[in-house]
C-alpha cells in the first residue's frame, strides 16, 4: 500500500513540476502587458475561484484551527509574495534564467525543513548552498553582460526562491490539520486578498492587454496555481519538504526547452554554465556520504560464534 501512495505522490509532484515550468514561459509572455502585482492578482483570483468551487463540490469545509498559521504564512509568502516578486523578476530576465535561479529554492527548503521541521540537516548542505549561490552570481553576470537581464532581475529571482522556500516549509505543518484541498484553497484566497492593492492596475491592464495575455493570466490561475498547487500539497502531505523540493530540479531544463520553442529565448553558454552550477549545488546538498549509500551486508553466525 505504501508503494501505491508513493507512486501517487510522485505523479502529483510531476504534474506540479510540468505546470510550474510552463508558468515561467507564460509569465514571460504576459508580463509586458500587466504590472507584476496585477498579473499576480489576476492569477490568484482565477485560481481561488476554481479552488473554492471545487471545495464546495467536494463538500469540504474549513480546515482545523491548527492549520491556519501555516495557511496564512504560505498564503502571504508563497501565493502572494512569490508570485509578485517572480513576475517582477521575469520582466528583467528570460524565462530559463529565472527558472535556474529560482531553483536554489530546494536547497533553502532543505535548510529550513531540517532546522524548523526537524527533517534532518545533511552536512553537505552548506557546501551545496555555496555552489548554487555561486551559480546564481554567474547567471547574473552573464545575462547582464549580454544585455538580456539586469542584476536586479537576478536578485528578485533569488528573493522569489526565498519566499517560495519559506512558503513550502510553513505549508507542511498545516497539512497535518487540513486536507491538501483546504490548505491550497485558503492559501490561494489569502494570496488573492493580499494582492488587492493591485486591483486598479489589473483593471487597467485588462482594458489594454491583448486577448492572448489575458488568456495566459487565466491559464496561470487554473493550472500552474489551482491544479499544480493542489497536486503539490497532496504530495507534500505524504513526504518531507526537503524531498519534495528535489522534484523541482527538472523545472529549469523544461523551462529552457519551452522558452526556446515558444519564445525563441536561447540562453548563452555562460548562463547555462551558471545554471549547471545551481543544479550541481543542489545535487551536492542532497547527496549522501558514500558510507550511507553502501549496501547493508547481512551475516549469520554459527553456534561457535564464527561469522558465515
Amino acid at each position: 500500500m505504501g508503494g501505491v501512495v508513493d507512486r501517487r505522490a510522485g505523479w502529483a509532484a510531476g504534474v506540479s513540476a510540468v505546470l510550474w515550468a510552463s508558468a515561467f514561459v507564460v509569465i514571460r509572455d504576459a508580463a509586458p502587458h500587466f504590472s507584476a502585482g496585477a498579473l499576480a492578482q489576476g492569477r490568484l483570483v482565477s485560481g481561488a475561484l476554481a479552488l473554492v468551487l471545487f471545495l464546495v463540490v467536494q463538500r469540504e469545509g474549513l480546515p482545523g484551527r491548527g492549520a491556519w498559521p501555516g495557511i496564512i504564512g504560505s498564503g502571504l509568502l508563497w501565493f502572494g509574495g512569490y508570485m509578485v516578486i517572480l513576475n517582477w523578476g521575469e520582466k528583467l530576465v528570460d524565462a530559463g534564467t529565472a527558472a535556474m535561479v529560482v531553483n536554489i529554492g530546494p536547497i533553502l527548503i532543505a535548510v529550513l525543513g531540517g532546522w524548523l521541521l526537524h527533517e534532518g540537516f545533511p552536512p553537505r548542505l552548506v557546501v551545496g548552498m555555496a555552489i548554487s549561490f555561486a551559480g546564481a552570481i554567474v547567471v547574473g553576470v552573464s545575462t547582464s553582460q549580454s544585455g538580456t537581464a539586469s542584476v536586479l532581475g537576478i536578485v528578485l529571482c533569488v528573493a522569489a526562491a526565498i519566499s517560495y522556500a519559506g512558503g513550502v516549509v510553513l505549508q507542511k505543518p498545516a497539512l497535518r490539520h487540513g486536507s491538501a484541498l483546504q490548505v491550497t484553497t485558503f492559501g490561494c484566497v489569502i494570496g488573492a486578498v493580499a494582492t488587492l492593492p493591485f486591483s486598479g492596475q489589473l483593471v487597467d491592464g485588462l482594458q489594454t492587454a491583448p486577448t492572448s495575455s489575458i488568456v495566459g493570466m487565466v491559464y496561470l490561475g487554473l493550472f500552474p496555481t489551482a491544479l499544480a498547487f493542489y497536486t503539490w500539497a497532496y504530495a507534500l502531505s505524504r513526504t518531507t519538504a526537503g524531498r519534495m523540493g528535489a522534484t523541482t530540479y527538472v523545472v529549469p531544463a523544461m523551462v529552457l526547452l519551452m522558452s526556446w520553442l515558444f519564445l525563441g529565448e536561447v540562453p548563452t553558454a555562460l548562463t547555462l554554465a551558471g545554471g549547471a552550477l545551481c543544479l550541481a549545488g543542489v545535487a551536492v546538498a542532497r547527496s549522501k556520504p558514500r558510507a550511507d549509500r553502501s549496501p547493508v551486508r547481512l551475516t549469520r553466525t554459527r553456534p561457535d560464534g564464527d561469522v558465515i
